[in-house]
């Protein structure tokens, strides 16, 4: 077993995979805008290989792309198969390799996801988990029912609730966990009876309401990873917050991780995040973010602060990566560069390139904050 942490790792695995791949390569997708990651299937189809993407037939503002991407695909020899509308949404992102190696992603296949935000991926060759990735997906493709029969091979809806639940209720010393949003009742009390029982919970992410646990924002780096560790010898990694919709109401998976080496190097990660958490504070924004975030009073203009934390937060790693740029070109060329008017220009189109990116990554990340929308 293996461990993909984003974003040091990039796409490297993901596309080594696929590039390795001899007979079939299977994909799950809910949002892609990686050309590295579409080339390498495209690729892989072009050799011979049997490429089948599932694709969500949704994603909150991003239908037309979706189905882009299906035409796509099916242009460069790829079959192609779009979820149901059963479920609220398909959020699960996994790939499956000659049915041999299973991938199992909290991320997307976004430069977002993969670039810019804290993510983990679980690799694994247990031949439980392969064939249980196998009928999930075949399962989805075809649409048809899927009962999980592997406790650590976390689906949602169908188990995820109850062995999540039992995860939790089992910690006797520690949990650490990264979560966007726990707001689930249920998980909520389950947690707060462990801290009552003793044990030691550490969050780096979100919880609805009062608590009494240890809650932190992550610093610099977006979170999007739902990552579980109890008792630092175990731990879940998948695509499902402690929330009601992604236990009850929408494809996810995850994976109960036992591994000792993976296990640490989540460990590892996560008290480094808490370290540089609580050694860092966000810039105070604008008077006018200020404003903006500190009341809001209608459902609208809370939407409006969720959109503007989001803005704030993707914006500042930009700036620090434009602040790097500018000095390693200083460094290697001399300051005259900086009064060279082309040079200035050039520098110009790119941090508004870079900025039209970031927005619409940031708007990609204020609707996955939004309530899902009822399907009809």
């Amino acid at each position: 077993m293996k461990l993909i942490i984003e974003p040091a790792d990039g796409a490297a695995p993901l596309l080594s995979a696929i590039n390795r791949a001899k007979a079939s390569v299977e994909i799950a997708i809910f949002r892609l805008d990686r050309e590295d990651v579409e080339l390498a299937l495209k690729a892989a189809a072009a050799k011979g290989v049997r490429v089948t993407a599932l694709i969500a037939f949704a994603n909150r503002g991003g239908e037309k792309r979706l189905r882009q991407l299906e035409l796509r695909c099916l242009d460069a020899g790829i079959i192609v198969a779009r979820t149901s509308g059963d479920l609220v949404r398909y959020h699960a992102k996994y790939i499956l390799i000659d049915h041999r190696v299973l991938y199992v992603l909290s991320f997307n296949f976004t430069r977002l996801d993969i670039d810019h935000s804290r993510g983990f991926g679980v690799v694994t060759s247990r031949p439980t988990c392969l064939q249980e990735a196998a009928k999930l997906f075949k399962a989805d493709c075809t649409r048809t029912k899927y009962t999980p029969k592997v406790e650590s091979f976390v689906v949602s809806p169908e188990n995820s609730r109850r062995v999540l639940g039992s995860f939790l209720t089992r910690a006797k010393k520690q949990l650490l966990i990264y979560d966007p949003m726990i707001s689930d009742r249920g998980m909520v009390k389950i947690l707060q009876e462990r801290a009552k029982a003793g044990v030691e919970i550490k969050i780096i992410g979100r919880v609805s309401g009062r608590s009494s646990f240890e809650v932190q924002k992550l610093a610099g780096t977006r979170l999007h990873t739902r990552t579980i560790i109890r008792d630092r010898r175990q731990a879940f990694v998948g695509s499902q917050s402690l929330r009601a919709p992604e236990l009850d109401s929408r494809r996810e998976l995850g994976l109960v991780v036992q591994d000792p080496k993976a296990v640490k190097q989540l460990i590892d990660t996560f008290e480094s995040d808490w370290t540089s958490t609580s050694a860092q504070r966000v810039p105070v924004p604008s008077e006018a973010v200020a404003a903006a975030v500190e009341e809001p009073t209608t459902a609208s203009s809370r939407e409006t602060a969720k959109a503007v934390a989001v803005f704030t937060k993707e914006l500042q790693p930009l700036a620090a990566t434009v602040k790097k740029a500018v000095r390693r070109a200083v460094v290697k060329a001399g300051e005259d560069v900086l009064h060279d008017l082309d040079v200035k220009d050039t520098m110009k189109k790119v941090v508004k390139q870079a900025i039209k990116e970031a927005v619409k990554d940031a708007v990609h990340e204020a609707e996955e904050a939004l309530p899902p929308r009822s399907v009809e």
